[in-house]
């Protein structure tokens, strides 16, 4: 079952493609070294059979949704110790 991404989402890669194609009108295939695993990017469009426009730092590329995990900006601040004031 393919994953669903919202238009905007963060991404994360989390495994490598043989190869990157291009999300231009003439797309162009890339080397897999274009992006890293790990790699963060930002969901630009859907297109059909999967596949989903990405943005990541060195370009925009269509990648199929087995590689790709959605991140969570959900992480809540953590408060310090340290930062904690005592009124006396």
């Amino acid at each position: 079952m393919a994953q669903e991404f919202a238009i905007g989402d963060r991404v994360r890669l989390i495994s490598q493609p043989s190869y990157f194609k291009t999300a231009d009108p003439m797309p162009m295939l890339r080397p897999p070294n274009v992006v890293h695993v790990g790699e963060e990017g930002v969901v630009l469009n859907r297109h059909p059979g999967g596949y989903w426009s990405v943005r990541f730092d060195r370009g925009a590329f269509l990648v199929d949704s087995q590689y790709l995990q959605s991140t969570t900006s959900s992480e809540a601040p953590s408060s310090s110790p340290d930062h904690d004031t005592q009124l006396s």
